[in-house]
C-alpha cells in the first residue's frame, strides 16, 4: 500500500498537485485535463485547469500549466541542456503567440544572495535584452529581434518594496505586450528538483511554495498577459518523512510481512497523517531542503532557461543558437 498523505501538499507544480489527487481518489479530477508528449530526453505534460472546482481542488488558478521533465538534466552536458532549451522554446512560443513587433518584459524573481533562490537573477544575466536597440540603434540592427527588457527586482527583505509594486511601476511605464516571470519553485518530489521546468499562463505568487504570502504577478494585477517560468530548487522537510514512510510500507508488503489490505486496515489515511505530523517537529515547519550541488544546478539551468527564452523571443535566433551555454 503506498503511503498517501492527504494533508496539505507543499508544491508549486500543478502536475504534482494533480498526481497527488489522482493517487488518493483514483479517478479523473473534474475540470482538469492532461496531455503528455515525449522527446528523446524529456517528458512534456500539459495540465489545463478549466473550472473553478478543478482550481479549488488543485489549489491552483485556472489556466494552462506545462511541465518539462528531464531526469538527466542534473547530470549536466550540452546535449540534454540544448534539448530542454529547444522544448522550452517550442512550448513558450506556442503559449505566448507573440506578434513580430511585441515588447516583452522579463522579470527575474529571487534573492541573488541565496543560491536556491537565485534562478531569476541568473536568467536575467544571460538574457539578450534589446529594447534599447529599438530606441537608439539603426533600423538594420533590429531585424529578426523583438523589443525585450529585463529586470531583477530583488526581494522585499533587500529592497523594502513589494516585488509587485516594482513590476507594476515598470509595466505602467513601458507597456509590454507580455510579462515573463522567472522564479525558483518548491516541489513535492525530490527527483523533480533541478530536473523540471514549469510554464504557466496564470501568473505567479512569489514565495507561495515556501509559505511566504506576497502580492501576485498576474494579468489582473498588471493588466497585461503574464507567463511564469519556474524550476523547483527545494523540497519541504515533510517530503523526506513522507517518502521514508512510503518506502517502509512498500517494503513490508514486498517481503510479505503484512498484506496491503492489512496495512491499510491497521493504518488508515487519518492515522497516516497523524503519524507524519508526529514525525515532524513544529520547528520543521519552515525547513526546506536543497541539493548540495545547487550552485552548479542554478548556473546550468539559468543558462538553459535564458537560451530557451532568447530563441522564443527573437525570431533571428534559432533554438540551437539560443541553447544551453549562450552568454
Amino acid at each position: 500500500m503506498p503511503f498517501i498523505y492527504t494533508g496539505s501538499i507543499r508544491t508549486d507544480l500543478a502536475l504534482e498537485a494533480h498526481e497527488a489527487l489522482y493517487a488518493r481518489d483514483r479517478q479523473r479530477v473534474p475540470g482538469v485535463d492532461t496531455r503528455t508528449r515525449s522527446t528523446s530526453n524529456t517528458n512534456v505534460t500539459k495540465v489545463q485547469i478549466t473550472s473553478a472546482d478543478g482550481a479549488r481542488r488543485l489549489g491552483k488558478p485556472p489556466g494552462t500549466y506545462i511541465t518539462i521533465e528531464s531526469p538527466k538534466l542534473r547530470l549536466g552536458g550540452h546535449v540534454i541542456g540544448d534539448e530542454v532549451a529547444q522544448v522550452l522554446t517550442e512550448e513558450l512560443s506556442a503559449l505566448a503567440r507573440l506578434p513580430d513587433k511585441a515588447t516583452i518584459l522579463v522579470i527575474g524573481l529571487g534573492n541573488w544572495n541565496a543560491t536556491p533562490d537565485a534562478l531569476g537573477p541568473r536568467v536575467v544575466d544571460s538574457l539578450m535584452v534589446t529594447r534599447h536597440l529599438f530606441e537608439y540603434a539603426p533600423q538594420e540592427l533590429q531585424g529578426g529581434l523583438r523589443s525585450v527588457a529585463a529586470l531583477a527586482p530583488g526581494v522585499l527583505g533587500l529592497t523594502g518594496i513589494e516585488t509587485e509594486e516594482i513590476v507594476r511601476g515598470v509595466v505602467q511605464h513601458i507597456h509590454p505586450d507580455l510579462v515573463i516571470v522567472v522564479d525558483a519553485l518548491a516541489a513535492r518530489s525530490l527527483h523533480r528538483v533541478g530536473t523540471t521546468v514549469q510554464l504557466a499562463d496564470s501568473g505567479i505568487h512569489p514565495g507561495s511554495g515556501v509559505g511566504n504570502k506576497r502580492l501576485g504577478l498576474t494579468e489582473e494585477s498588471l493588466h497585461t498577459r503574464v507567463i511564469a517560468i519556474g524550476v523547483p530548487t527545494v523540497v519541504h522537510a515533510s517530503t523526506l518523512a513522507q517518502d521514508a514512510l512510503e518506502i517502509f510500507s512498500e517494503t513490508l508488503v514486498k517481503h510479505n510481512v503484512v498484506s496491503s489490505k492489512e496495512l491499510e486496515s491497521a493504518l488508515p489515511s487519518e492515522q497516516q497523517n497523524e503519524l507524519l505530523q508526529q514525525l515532524l517537529p513544529a520547528r520543521w515547519e519552515d525547513l526546506f531542503v536543497t541539493p548540495k550541488e545547487i550552485d552548479a544546478l542554478i548556473a546550468d539551468i539559468g543558462h538553459i532557461i535564458a537560451g530557451g527564452l532568447n530563441a522564443a523571443l527573437h525570431p533571428r535566433i534559432s533554438a540551437g543558437e539560443g541553447g544551453h551555454y549562450l552568454q
